[in-house]
């Protein structure tokens, strides 16, 4: 079992996107990479607390490689916008790698360089240590799929 831990706008397209990856066991929207300790949604929207709307991977790395989770990562956003996608704006908003070891922090370099070349504009994809995750709000789960259109 690992995690891999991905911020790349709003979480709920992004959950959906993991969670029909085979090898995926959870995926767990959240907060990410901020200041404020369990912060809500609100607070976070407020964009004073440095967190982004993240998802949590809970994976099987003998079913599915880290590789394949970033592949899935640069297909569900843009990460040529800077703190914003789409209409949805604020640094809670940025898109960002946040890596749980050597390796992952490795391949995500990587994959950022590859991602690079293939596009005219900057990528601004952060790449950075992963620090405490902070679930969101029990409505935010799985919200696509309550909803039927996921």
């Amino acid at each position: 079992m690992a995690y891999a831990t991905f911020a790349a706008g709003c979480f709920w397209g992004v959950e959906a996107a993991f969670r029909r990856v085979d090898g995926v066991r959870d995926v767990t929207v959240g907060y990410t990479g901020g200041s404020v300790e369990a912060p809500s949604y609100e607070q976070v929207c407020t964009g004073r607390t440095g967190h982004a709307e993240a998802v949590r991977v809970d994976y099987d790395p003998e079913r599915v490689g880290f590789d394949e989770l970033l592949a899935v990562f640069w297909d569900s956003h843009d990460p040529t916008q800077l703190n914003r996608q789409g209409p949805d704006v604020g640094t809670q908003y940025r898109s960002a790698i946040f890596v749980h070891d050597d390796h992952q922090a490795e391949r995500a370099r990587e994959s950022l360089a590859r991602v690079q070349e293939r596009l005219r504009d900057k990528v601004v994809t952060e790449i950075t240590p992963a620090g405490p995750f902070y679930p969101a709000e029990d409505y935010h789960q799985r919200y696509l799929e309550k909803r039927g259109m996921a």
